[in-house]
């Protein structure tokens, strides 16, 4: 079936509406795109254009997955994220905005040539958008999910970079010492899981959301060895669930950090605790 470009754009956005999809124009111009080769340009400019049967075709398929609460993310497979393009499957965590804040506040702190340890690295994203933007550092990423690891290592050869990726159960496995560990670990509680976006709750990896009970457990865990591995004068930087500040600060100060800080998201929530180890 052939229908104009426009016209296809519609029946998607409408179609995804009826499901109560929250951003259903944005999806449906983005998957639109993706399958035609196209920009939001065309929408305006050549919106009368003839789609072929086999994007039609591609197209409803793509909004019947939408529908169904599939990410967007994991339709296209990929997510950008700092500029660069990630690709994404249901064994990595799907990168968002919120941490970006985290990167930002890295590199606010990173020098060329530091040594960078990627807790919980998932997809990849932090650490390899650390090396991305800056020079020589040296980058060592590590996860309990070997599925996710081989995401994280293909994302490092199609963004050309050199990482080493290691399977650990957090420190389990690491070697050496750092000048910066960063890590954007699970901290939903686990009761809070059921709660979540469809999306979120039945696409991403459990393994990435669970915090345990109180979502604190992983940053108790990290704060506590985390120091072994670091330089003195060096730097632990963790994304937080908006609500933990408070007892993320108290952990790390009890753990001789110094200079412990919360920098806020765009949102101005809570997003960022960074202390300096032995400082």
């Amino acid at each position: 079936m052939q229908m104009e470009y426009k016209k296809l754009y519609d029946k998607g956005v409408l179609m995804l509406r009826e499901v109560q999809i929250g951003e259903a124009a944005l999806d449906a111009r983005l998957l639109l795109e993706e399958i035609c080769g196209t920009d939001r340009n065309d929408l305006l400019v050549h919106g009368d254009r003839q789609v072929t049967e086999e994007q039609y075709n591609c197209y409803v398929n793509y909004i019947d997955m939408r529908r169904r609460h599939i990410p967007l993310q994991h339709i296209l497979g990929y997510q950008e994220f700092m500029g660069l393009k990630f690709k994404v499957t249901p064994d990595v965590l799907i990168p968002r905005q919120d941490t970006e804040t985290l990167v930002e506040e890295v590199m606010r702190n990173l020098h060329d040539g530091m040594h960078i340890l990627d807790m919980c690295t998932g997809s990849g994203c932090i650490l390899l958008s650390l090396l991305r933007y800056s020079n020589d550092c040296v980058g060592v990423g590590c996860d309990l999910s070997e599925k996710a690891l081989k995401i994280a290592r293909e994302n490092a050869r199609e963004l050309s970079l050199e990482a080493e990726f290691i399977q650990s159960d957090l420190f389990e496995n690491v070697c050496g010492k750092y000048e910066i560990i960063v890590s954007n670990p699970p901290y939903i509680p686990s009761g809070e899981i059921s709660t979540l976006m469809e999306e979120v709750k039945d696409h991403d990896p459990l393994l990435a959301l669970d915090g345990r009970e109180d979502g604190l457990y992983f940053y108790r865990e990290i704060i506590k060895t985390a120091g072994q591995y670091l330089h003195p004068g060096g730097m632990l930087f963790l994304e937080i669930g908006c609500s933990q500040a408070e007892d993320v600060c108290r952990y790390m100060k009890e753990a001789d950090y110094k200079e412990v800080a919360v920098c806020k998201d765009l949102a101005g929530l809570d997003r960022v605790v960074s202390g300096v180890y032995g400082g």
